[in-house]
């Protein structure tokens, strides 16, 4: 077989692969980010009421999560922070913990999305509705007043699909699958 440098034809095909890889390889890139879960907004205050934390995400289902939640799958959506200080001399402190659970799922005879949350739930009529009820939180209480004179503390604050709560079936075949895998993990320090 000649070599491709000789061959003007072969140098084309191989033009002609490469530029088909490349779209290829972006368009899986957009479709994995197409599914990402973004932290738009995450911030803490101390108040009279004590650690109070504010956020914000958006997320669309991945095909998959949204088929399952069609077919009747409760989906579950879980919001944890912990308040830690730092210490030099041993592990960080952890001073409080909270965690927020959302409860979503379709309704099928009255085609519609119900989002729980602890016992109060709501119905929505579409899906992005349903969706953008659950994806911010604003005055959320983490813990009691932090004394003045802890100032180097901050917050480790995570929100995911919690497959855990998913029906034990469905856990086992969902573990190499990356559409389950919806979540974001960020600290932040807290203000004075």
């Amino acid at each position: 077989m000649p070599p491709i440098a000789r061959c003007p034809g072969g140098l084309k095909r191989v033009r002609m692969a490469a530029v088909v890889g490349l779209v290829l390889c972006s368009l899986l890139l957009t479709t994995v980010h197409a599914h990402a879960l973004d932290l738009l907004r995450l911030d803490a205050q101390r108040s009279e009421r004590g650690v109070l934390v504010n956020f914000e995400t958006r997320f669309d289902l991945p095909a998959g999560v949204e088929d399952a939640l069609q077919r009747g799958v409760a989906l579950h959506f879980l919001a944890e922070a912990a308040l830690m200080r730092s210490r030099w001399y041993w592990r960080d402190k952890e001073l409080a913990r909270a965690a927020r659970t959302w409860r979503i799922a379709y309704q099928p005879l009255t085609f519609s999305y119900k989002v729980s949350q602890g016992g109060l739930s709501q119905t929505y009529r579409s899906l992005g509705e349903a969706l953008r009820a659950l994806q911010r939180f604003s005055q959320w209480r983490i813990a009691d007043q932090v004394a003045a004179d802890e100032d180097r503390c901050y917050i480790e604050f995570t929100y995911r699909l919690d497959t855990e709560q998913l029906p034990r079936p469905l856990q086992i075949g969902i573990g190499s699958q990356p559409e389950w895998t919806l979540g974001v993990a960020r600290t932040i320090a807290l203000p004075d």
